[in-house]
């Protein structure tokens, strides 16, 4: 199907009865899921107008904050892929141009969609890799099948993140609720003050960031949100051998700086191959967590799958299970 314009973002589209997705070209975010009985999206939708990370100019766009960071905020929707980097880069990768959470949720992709299905692929120079996605809609669910191949002769360690991030209308402090088979977790730093509480979305500011170890022994991990004043359950399931680590994170009118002003909420419901974000050196240096591994490897041109699915439905109340 041909591109649409998404909150003036070059996109695209794919639709059933239930649900539909629109996928960002530029950084290849999943910018909606969108209930249609509803017409609720519960993925974020930053308060401030973002622009495509190639027209991103620090001396034209300071309203995007300075540093590392700025290109992605710019551009940045609800599911963002964090490749080959989770979290910010060192003082000198940062100098050499490098972008907080790795290339791929600032490069163009390639996309082409039917009704319910997009293919989307993206070439990672810098770290050598292409990553290639297909989504299909199924009912109220969302199939994701991804694809990674490191293009480069040599072994090397891996951060590969799936960056959900959810917002209003589905997400309000003090009402919505949040539930997934953990067995450890620690907050960032090992702080304590900076736990976030997994059951429920709060207006409590400096809530920081916490990685829990999804249950190995289950076949499947998962995270479940429900929104009762929408009556919307959202839930992510994937296999714990793939992304091991699920890590929350809030944001409640805490951070001033540009772009986010003291008006954002958000939560943070981010699963992948390591627990916190970090530089490069700091995830090898860590190593494990709990006895876990913070990261994958991916062997010379080795191939790695995974698949996981999202879905989106009518619900009375927040299930047990």
């Amino acid at each position: 199907m041909a591109e649409i314009r998404y909150r003036g973002r070059r996109a695209h589209q794919i639709q059933n009865q239930q649900l539909s997705a629109v996928v960002l070209v530029e950084g290849g975010h999943l910018a909606a899921l969108t209930h249609r009985a509803s017409g609720i999206n519960p993925l974020w939708t930053p308060p401030w107008p973002t622009i495509e990370p190639s027209a991103y100019d620090a001396a034209h766009h300071s309203g995007y904050g300075h540093g590392s960071e700025c290109r992605l905020l710019a551009g940045i929707h609800g599911h963002n892929l964090c490749l080959d980097l989770f979290g910010a880069p060192s003082d000198s990768e940062a100098a050499a141009g490098a972008d907080v959470h790795g290339e791929a949720g600032v490069l163009p992709w390639q996309i082409s969609s039917d009704n319910d299905s997009l293919t989307a692929s993206v070439q990672v120079p810098g770290a050598r890799l292409h990553f290639a996605r297909t989504l299909r809609l199924e009912g109220d669910k969302l199939h994701f099948h991804e694809t990674l191949t490191n293009l480069a002769g040599e072994d090397r360690p891996l951060a590969w993140t799936q960056h959900v991030t959810l917002g209003p209308p589905f997400l309000a402090a003090g009402q919505t609720q949040f539930s997934a088979p953990t067995v450890r977790e620690q907050d960032l730093n090992d702080d304590p003050r900076q736990h976030v509480n997994l059951e429920r979305y709060t207006a409590i500011p400096a809530s920081g960031y916490t990685a829990h170890l999804m249950d190995p022994a289950r076949d499947h991990a998962f995270f479940l949100a429900f929104a009762p004043a929408h009556r919307l359950l959202l839930g992510y399931v994937w296999s714990p051998a793939d992304f091991p680590w699920l890590g929350t994170w809030d944001e409640y009118h805490e951070r001033t700086a540009a772009p986010w002003n003291g008006i954002s909420e958000t939560r943070g419901m981010e699963f992948g191959a390591s627990p916190f974000p970090e530089s490069r050196q700091k995830m090898i240096d860590r190593a494990r967590l709990f006895g876990v591994p913070t990261y994958r490897w991916i062997g010379a041109h080795q191939r790695l799958e995974v698949s996981y699915y999202a879905f989106l439905r009518s619900a009375d109340s927040l299930p047990e299970r």
